[in-house]
């Protein structure tokens, strides 16, 4: 395994408590005085996930990354109400009230469900008054199950498409050990066609570590999920980014977040990329965050007198119809 995708060790390590008691394992990375960037990742994935975009922020950020409850070494939900945005929205808000002073803001980066729990949490106070900007990456506000395209139009009838898709999110099923077919099974569903055997090792390596029990639950969330008046309730300039050939938030996702969102900082389509596209190509993801960093954020983390965004990105008029 190559630098860019072996872990990257934290400055500094620390436990939140959410609302409902449950820990949320948190680490730090960088920069001590650095202008602060907060890294939520998404379903099966951990603070491991960010290595390759952490490494490149490091120098520059103090850089913020959690694990989401229930997967990596944050706890599980002590219950069924344990799973669902809202808890997402909580455990947000308790590692940016932890980790951003009261004064200051942060860029806040999602990455799919981690998008969604940014999403979540766009009424929360706590987490509003300490974000200067965000980066929405591969992630939607709903309808999942109606536009996943791992089994193509193709294979049959939408209806059955659709439970083919509500399976592979809520299946209890161990992934079991990494093989040449699990591998290859994952780079067809979430990475590019041109993905590296590296890529796809690492890719590998998060999600098979994610418990069964709780890959199966928090996909019973993402299955019925309906953030669309939260995402257009987000207040901070706001960016969005996917790879083109996403196929579990495929691009209708982003072009359709881009048109909702009150202070668009821009759409990035990334060509021919995958779900995972922070390990895909994590140079184009820093680009963007360095670029909501320059625009909204000053050495200390206070946010520039400049609240102004870049206006969404026009479509062409076939494209802006089928989005």
């Amino acid at each position: 395994m190559s630098v860019p995708y072996e872990a990257v060790a934290a400055r500094r390590e620390l436990t939140v408590v959410s609302d409902d008691g449950t820990r949320i394992h948190v680490e730090e990375y960088g920069r001590s005085d650095g202008p602060t960037i907060v890294l939520s990742h998404g379903w099966t994935c951990s603070t491991l996930f960010w290595a390759p975009v952490v490494r490149r922020l490091a120098a520059d950020f103090r850089v913020v990354a959690y694990d989401q409850r229930g997967h990596g070494r944050s706890a599980p939900p002590a219950t069924r109400r344990g799973y669902g945005t809202g808890v997402l929205a909580d455990d947000l808000e308790a590692v940016v009230t932890a980790v951003v002073p009261d004064g200051e803001r942060a860029v806040l980066v999602g990455h799919s469900m981690g998008g969604m729990t940014i999403m979540a949490a766009s009424g929360r106070t706590a987490v509003t008054d300490r974000t200067a900007a965000v980066l929405l990456a591969s992630t939607g506000s709903g309808r999942l199950l109606g536009s996943t395209q791992v089994l193509p139009s193709r294979f049959g009838p939408r209806a059955i498409r659709r439970a083919f898709h509500r399976q592979l999110l809520t299946s209890r099923l161990p992934l079991g050990p990494v093989t040449p077919l699990s591998r290859a099974a994952l780079k067809y569903g979430v990475l590019a066609a041109g993905a590296t055997r590296e890529q796809v090792a690492f890719t590998a390596r998060i999600v098979h570590a994610c418990r069964a029990r709780q890959r199966s639950a928090w996909g019973r969330v993402l299955a019925v999920l309906d953030l669309d008046a939260e995402a257009a309730a987000l207040a901070a300039p706001t960016a969005v980014l996917v790879g083109s050939a996403d196929k579990l938030t495929p691009k209708v996702h982003a072009r359709g977040l881009a048109a909702v969102l009150p202070l668009c900082a821009g759409l990035t389509e990334l060509p021919g990329l995958g779900h995972m596209t922070p390990i895909e190509d994590a140079a184009a993801v820093d680009t963007v965050i360095r670029r909501l960093a320059a625009d909204h954020l000053t050495a200390g983390g206070v946010t520039s007198d400049d609240q102004t965004a870049v206006s969404p990105l026009a479509l062409p008029a076939e494209e802006e119809k089928s989005a």
